[in-house]
């Protein structure tokens, strides 16, 4: 990545953003490396839109609790509630698709002021971005949240079989934007020019991954909205639930390999 930025490159970048995309490439062993525009770039919008994306996941969060609200009392208050929490979900998908556009229309923007391509490019598969070990825990995850919601769906209490019906529209919401998250992760096309740019976009990948194996909602969800209300056995399960999350997620980040090290073996593997 030591290429001066062509002409029509765009926009200059501004020098935070490259002191930034130095200290980017210093943390992750590539401190040979010197930063260029189109790095300093990708990573500008890579930061926007996780900002944007953890917008959508507590947008859900806030909805699904104002609509569990109308179904504390004996009586639902507001029937109207679980189409609107639908809209709402169906909403969210479509600002997470129009976001992983506008990533993918800045990366081909990017791509197309290169003057050369790295070559033998890699399109990195499900194992080399979210690995083995990340994909077990958020399966894991995503079935113990389900297996709450399924488990208060058969209390026999309506008021706790109504919250959890909004915990099962929140649980498949988040579920959605998780596989179209993951989706744009691993078939967005690949923007590099050597190796080292081609190295630093595998980073990324990965770090975007791991970062979206963190199961907030999950744990918060039914937390949120029926923590309380729902009965003992009920919430002592929840707690166990998110106290062996905790720890099988702490576990997971101190015991796999930095991203760096998984993109250089997933480069070594092409």
């Amino acid at each position: 990545m030591t290429r001066e930025p062509s002409p029509d490159a765009g926009p200059p970048t501004r020098a935070a953003d490259l002191r930034l995309a130095g200290e980017w490439l210093a943390r992750h062993d590539l401190a040979g490396a010197r930063p260029t525009p189109l790095l300093a770039s990708r990573l500008v919008v890579r930061r926007q839109a996780r900002l944007a994306a953890h917008v959508i996941l507590g947008v859900l969060i806030i909805a699904s609790a104002l609509a569990s609200v109308a179904f504390l009392g004996p009586q639902p208050q507001h029937p109207l509630q679980l189409p609107a929490l639908t809209v709402v979900v169906a909403g969210l998908l479509l600002a997470q698709s129009l976001l992983d556009w506008w990533v993918r229309r800045v990366d081909q923007r990017a791509g197309a002021t290169l003057s050369r391509r790295a070559a033998h490019l890699i399109q990195p598969g499900w194992r080399a971005v979210l690995g083995r070990p990340y994909a077990v825990f958020t399966v894991a995850t995503f079935a113990g949240a389900m297996a709450l919601t399924g488990s208060a769906l058969a209390v026999p209490d309506p008021t706790v079989r109504r919250p959890a019906v909004v915990l099962l529209i929140g649980m498949l919401g988040a579920t959605a934007i998780f596989a179209l998250q993951l989706r744009h992760l691993l078939r967005h096309p690949v923007v590099a020019e050597d190796e080292e740019s081609l190295t630093a976009d595998v980073i990324m990948r990965v770090e975007d991954a791991r970062v979206l194996a963190t199961p907030n909602v999950q744990w918060s969800l039914p937390m949120v909205l029926l923590f309380g209300t729902a009965p003992g056995w009920w919430s002592a399960a929840s707690v166990a639930y998110l106290l062996l999350g905790l720890v099988a997620f702490i576990a997971l980040n101190t015991r796999t390999p930095s991203s760096a090290t998984v993109a250089r073996q997933a480069m070594s593997n092409r």
